[in-house]
């Protein structure tokens, strides 16, 4: 298949699938108590939200530049923080065409594979920092979290498939490998598996990066640094919200938590998944109303959206001023 239709049929999928979850969670808003809530917003509480907005952004391209560095690229920080930033804006269109994107910004056609091994890498290490965020929250309130946890998203995630999810798990992870034999067991024998196997090693080089980094205090640091970042956006917000500012610390953690497993959903930038957990945990474990959780989430989701948007027209525009002027 054509590789654009590929691409033009993924958008049409995610964006589909992101209209039924933004229906799903706005189809019973009472429009005029989320209006009145919007208007007793406390928007002073959203500098500290943008502070910390851009404060992960920063990090992350500290942390990418480490991992590039131990690959052999001397990538500098700014070049790490324009790719990320046009990556993530390509994001809020199609989700996951970020991640390939600002590879090619900082890799020459030799080098990509290694690039996207260490997003892959990176990626790694978000997910383990969710888990850690997760297992600190059952820790902190086992009750109150962990039922949420059981019956609203691991519950409606393993009961809506045919077949035992564990089953599902099991064909994926034998298809995997019977893949990677056939392409290194034929490799010798069929051009497509050798350029399959060197795209994988390639990419497998990158991967195994941090085994390589000379400085994994700083990148452990800025992995840190990133996920309480993430803390503060949702603190603010929720003390920007007279209706959830009771709430402290590790009530901004759960919804840290519950805010990224919406992110693993393929939709253009979160958009429908992300509202509709948000508002069923505002609800469901508060007892606040629906609308406070669309509030919560909309607040949450369209600022930082806006904020994505902004920082990438401004790193494409540099990126796109500083080609021409290196080609003249």
């Amino acid at each position: 298949m054509n590789a654009k239709v590929k691409t033009v049929l993924k958008f049409v999928f995610s964006l589909a699938l992101a209209g039924v979850l933004l229906w799903l969670a706005l189809r019973s808003v009472d429009w005029k108590e989320f209006w009145e809530g919007l208007k007793l917003t406390r928007w002073v509480w959203l500098v500290p939200f943008f502070v910390a907005s851009v404060g992960a952004l920063v990090f992350r391209a500290f942390r990418w530049r480490l991992l590039l560095r131990s690959t052999g690229l001397k990538t500098t920080w700014l070049e790490a923080w324009d790719a990320n930033n046009v990556g993530n804006l390509a994001n809020l269109g199609i989700p996951g065409a970020g991640e390939v994107l600002r590879c090619g910004y900082v890799s020459s056609k030799s080098t990509f594979g290694n690039v996207f091994g260490t997003v892959l890498m990176e990626r790694l290490w978000d997910i383990v920092a969710i888990f850690l965020m997760l297992g600190l929250s059952l820790v902190l309130d086992r009750d109150k979290f962990g039922p949420f946890f059981a019956e609203q998203v691991w519950g409606p995630m393993t009961s809506r498939f045919q077949f035992s999810l564990w089953w599902v798990l099991v064909m994926v992870v034998v298809l995997v490998v019977l893949f990677f034999w056939a392409v290194y067991h034929f490799r010798e024998k069929s051009r497509l598996c050798a350029k399959i196997a060197g795209g994988l090693s390639s990419v497998g080089q990158g991967f195994s990066s941090f085994g390589h980094m000379q400085h994994k205090g700083p990148f452990l640091l800025f992995t840190l640094g990133i996920w309480t970042m993430y803390l503060l956006m949702a603190f603010s917000v929720m003390k920007s919200m007279p209706d959830l500012a009771e709430l402290d610390m590790k009530d901004a953690l759960f919804f840290t938590v519950v805010g990224n497993c919406a992110s693993v959903i393929p939709v253009p930038g979160g958009i429908g998944a992300y509202h509709y957990l948000m508002a069923l945990a505002v609800s469901g474990i508060y007892g606040k109303t629906w609308e406070a959780g669309i509030l919560y989430a909309t607040l949450q989701h369209e600022l930082h959206a806006v904020l994505v948007l902004v920082l990438g027209v401004i790193s494409y525009l540099r990126i796109s001023v500083a080609r021409r002027h290196s080609s003249l």
